[in-house]
């Protein structure tokens, strides 16, 4: 294995969130080395967010109403005070992001255009082009990492383990490139990996993201918050593409409405049916699937001719399947779409583990509870990126590292397998014995293939839906479709003998 000694933080991710938290250390005087599978722009949700940035920008919203819908989202289980961090910073951090380049949309004043998307009380999701906030959005950001001199970006490099000194503390990873292994020793680490879309078969996300830097977080014995809760979006357009592509809750906002293939309204026929929470509008949409009347998003009258240049993300991905959404409702589908668990962070993205930090989907920050607000996600990754950035600039290391085992790979039959179960039992509805048995299936392929990070971040979230006998936001069990009186967090942290067992 190779070795090197990068002397400032490791970031292992280029979306939204790794790369906020880069320029950030970076212009507080940090060297930063970006590591990334795949080269800037490519293989993160951040570049595929069509919606756009949630922030309190009008004369009718504020950071405290903001708050409150991102609570009443989350179903119990999202954090006051890490709620109130976010929203706050909001208008913020639209400017900062406008200030690099983001092209927001603009009304003839100068205001920020901003649409209305399920469970916000008030108008409030900035937008670029439509539908195009987040690769506008992320060029931009790309833009200003490649002028800065301080920021060194490694593309190819994917995350196979983290260093730990004596103590426990961070002290680098160990990353794939070219083939080769190579160790690099940091004073931070901050882990910016993305989801676990491509752990389920139907997906909107990146296939290549599956929870893998969760995994080996937890591996390293950090605490892992509520895995169980993952969001399945409603309208993935339903054409055969894995991953699927995005018809944007916007459409909804416009007045595009969910129907059967009779033509009947899936959610019932008032003005607001199809802007309930998203796991509300998902198991409707799962439903009728199930049920065989199908389900569609018919846009027809409410976007009509305006299609191509009011969302035209959504309209080439239509085209280029053969459907023309002006004359056709769209066929959709609940896939994964976005993971609300992950490890355990507070705002400035620290985790349990001293030297690790971790921002954006893979964190757990208490922002999301159960089920996360529309757009809230590009206005965590930004705001709390910086933070977490800011605060890894900080660091200056720890002790001597010890030797690690870069974690295996699961062949592409196996993941294929793997994909197929979680869609089928643990994706929008849930049971005991569909998870038991992939918990067995999990086994099967540890004991084939080895501790695999896929296989690691695939049971955390199994195992946690199993042991959740309650339904509550994006966890539908239809065993125990009831919802408990207290909301309690689910916290998972591996024994140390666990962990000290890992790195040998």
């Amino acid at each position: 294995m190779n070795r090197t000694r990068h002397d400032g933080p490791l970031i292992i991710g280029a979306g939204l969130a790794g790369l906020s938290a880069a320029l950030e250390a970076a212009r507080a005087g940090a060297k930063v080395l970006v590591a990334t599978p795949e080269p800037l722009l490519n293989g993160c949700s951040s570049a595929w967010a069509q919606g756009g940035m949630a922030a309190a920008l009008t004369a009718v919203d504020s950071p405290e109403l903001h708050a409150r819908d991102t609570e009443a989202a989350g179903a119990g289980l999202v954090e006051p005070g890490a709620a109130q961090a976010l929203t706050e910073a909001g208008r913020e951090t639209v400017e900062w992001l406008a200030a690099q380049g983001a092209p927001f949309d603009r009304d003839a004043e100068g205001g920020f255009v901003v649409s209305l998307e399920a469970a916000h009380s008030v108008p409030r999701v900035a937008r670029v082009g439509g539908d195009g906030a987040g690769r506008a959005i992320l060029s931009a950001v790309v833009a200003a990492v490649r002028a800065e001199k301080m920021i060194e970006v490694w593309d190819e490099a994917r995350l196979k383990g983290l260093v730990q000194d004596a103590d426990g503390r961070v002290v680098g990873a160990v990353v794939e490139r070219g083939g080769r292994l190579v160790e690099v020793t940091a004073t931070a680490v901050v882990l910016a990996t993305g989801g676990a879309g491509g752990l389920f078969a139907a997906t909107t996300t990146p296939a290549a993201l599956k929870g893998e830097g969760m995994a080996l977080a937890a591996r390293a014995g950090a605490e892992i918050l509520d895995p169980e809760f993952v969001q399945f979006h409603p309208t993935a357009i339903d054409v055969g593409l894995d991953p699927a592509p995005l018809a944007t809750e916007a459409l909804r906002g416009e007045g595009a409405r969910l129907i059967d293939g009779q033509g009947r309204f899936l959610l019932g026929p008032e003005d607001d049916a199809d802007l309930k929470p998203r796991d509300v509008v998902a198991r409707a949409v799962h439903a009728a699937r199930i049920d065989g009347r199908g389900a569609f998003l018919d846009a027809r009258t409410a976007i009509g001719e305006a299609f191509p240049h009011e969302f035209p993300a959504v309209f080439a991905a239509c085209m280029r399947s053969g459907l023309d959404p002006r004359l056709s409702p769209i066929p959709v589908m609940a896939a994964c779409h976005y993971h609300m668990g992950g490890i355990a962070a507070d705002a400035d993205g620290r985790t349990t583990v001293a030297g690790l930090y971790a921002v954006g989907e893979c964190a757990a920050t208490g922002v999301h509870g159960a089920n996360r607000l529309a757009s809230n996600s590009l206005l965590e990754a930004a705001a709390f990126g910086r933070r977490a950035g800011r605060a890894a600039a900080d660091e200056t290391g720890g002790g001597r590292a010890l030797p690690v085992v870069a974690a295996p790979d699961l062949p592409e039959a196996a993941l294929a397998a793997l994909r197929a179960g979680m869609t089928d039992h643990a994706g929008v509805v849930r049971t005991a014995e569909g998870l038991a048995g992939l918990i067995a299936l999990i086994d099967r392929q540890e004991g084939q293939y080895g501790p695999a990070a896929a296989l690691g971040a695939a049971r955390l979230i199994v195992q946690a839906a199993l042991d959740r006998r309650e339904s509550r936001g994006g966890h539908y069990r239809a065993d125990y479709p009831q919802t408990n009186a207290v909301a309690d967090h689910t916290r998972v942290r591996a024994t140390q003998a666990a962990v000290l067992e890992a790195a040998e």
